[in-house]
Parts: C-alpha cells; sequence; structure tokens
C-alpha cells in the first residue's frame, strides 16, 4: 500500500510546519517587544536607532519565514507583530515626514497595516498630551489634526469582522479624538485668556 508513504510525507510537512510556528512565535514576539520599546522612547525623548534597525531586521526575518507559509501569515500573533510594526513606522513617518508609508513601504499586509493606523490614532493622542503639557497648543492641535485625518481614512472601512475587525478601532478613535479636541479646545482657550490678562497687566 501506498498510504505508509502518503502519510510520512504529511507528517515531515506537519513537523517542518510546526517548527516554523515555533520560531515564527518567538519572532513576532520580539517584534512586539521591539515595537513596544521604539514607541516609548519617542516619548521620552529618548534614542532608539539601534532598537529601529533590531525592529526591521526581526520583521523582515519573520516575513522570509513565512514565505512558504502564507496560512501562519494570517495567524493572530502575527498579524499583531506586524501590526505593531506597522504602528511604529507610521509615528516614525507621520513625525518626520508629516506623512503616512503605504503598506508596501513597510512591506506588511493590508489588514496590519489598517488597525495599525486605528492604534496610530492613540499614539498621536498621547503627543498632543505631551504637548499641552508643554503649553504648546499649537503643537498638540497638529497632532489632533493628524489624529481626524486617520479617524477620516479609517471611517472608510465597512466590512464585517470576518473581513477586518475595524470597527472596534473605529470607535476608540472615535472617542479619543473627541476627549482630545476637548482637551485642546479647552488649552486653547486658557492660553487666549492668559494672552489678554498679560496685556491688561501691561497696560496697568
Amino acid at each position: 500500500m501506498n498510504l505508509e508513504k502518503v502519510v510520512s510525507k504529511i507528517e515531515e510537512e506537519l513537523d517542518e510546519k510546526d517548527q516554523i510556528r515555533e520560531v515564527a512565535l518567538k519572532s513576532s514576539r520580539a517584534v512586539v517587544r521591539l515595537s513596544g520599546t521604539i514607541l516609548k522612547c519617542l516619548h521620552r525623548e529618548d534614542e532608539f536607532d539601534e532598537q529601529l534597525e533590531d525592529l526591521k531586521d526581526e520583521a523582515s526575518r519573520l516575513s522570509n519565514l513565512l514565505a512558504d507559509h502564507p496560512d501562519l501569515t494570517y495567524a493572530g500573533y502575527v498579524e499583531s507583530a506586524f501590526q505593531e510594526y506597522s504602528e511604529v513606522g507610521i509615528v516614525l513617518s507621520i513625525l518626520e515626514k508629516d506623512d503616512v508609508p503605504s503598506p508596501d513601504d513597510l512591506g506588511v499586509e493590508s489588514v496590519p497595516y489598517l488597525l495599525a493606523l486605528g492604534d496610530t490614532v492613540g499614539e498621536l493622542r498621547r503627543f498632543a498630551l505631551d504637548e499641552l503639557k508643554r503649553s504648546n497648543v499649537m503643537r498638540a492641535n497638529y497632532f489632533l489634526d493628524r489624529m481626524e485625518d486617520l479617524y477620516t481614512a479609517l471611517m472608510r472601512f465597512d466590512y464585517p469582522d470576518a473581513i477586518v475587525a475595524v470597527r472596534r478601532k473605529q470607535d476608540v478613535a472615535r472617542s479619543l479624538l473627541e476627549k482630545t479636541r476637548g482637551e485642546v479646545a479647552v488649552a486653547a482657550s486658557a492660553m487666549n485668556l492668559q494672552g489678554k490678562i498679560d496685556e491688561l497687566l501691561k497696560k496697568m
């Protein structure tokens, strides 16, 4: 019977896939960890060049690892890793170029990229709040504008969760945008009031 050969071949294939899965899981965790570290460094204004190179190398390694196993590319832990990686790329591009990269620029699929756009709204809110603490309302308003841009882009997508689970990202982005808009407005009003008070004091 040919059964033994057939079963042995399937066993070899599954053993290989299992090994790839283990490596991919470890690599995905490294991508998530490095991404989180870089975002923290951005807010603290710390150096992160070394971590960024490590992140790019790890993301590239993960992509190459899965090239012959596309089914694993859609595993939850892999998509989460590329989502975190995309978020770093999007945030850096906004900060450095006032623009966003494409999924092709980052080497990621559309779904993790789209979900990363939603998460980026939260990161931009943190930058806006940092600027408000420094009384830099104009810069905070810049981040608010970028949040609105991303939110508007997100709202173009109306698909079932089976295709892309973007609805929760949209809801969270809307809530964060409304909060930030209110906080920036209050800070701007306070700054204007303080300016008028200062003018009156100079005239006295």
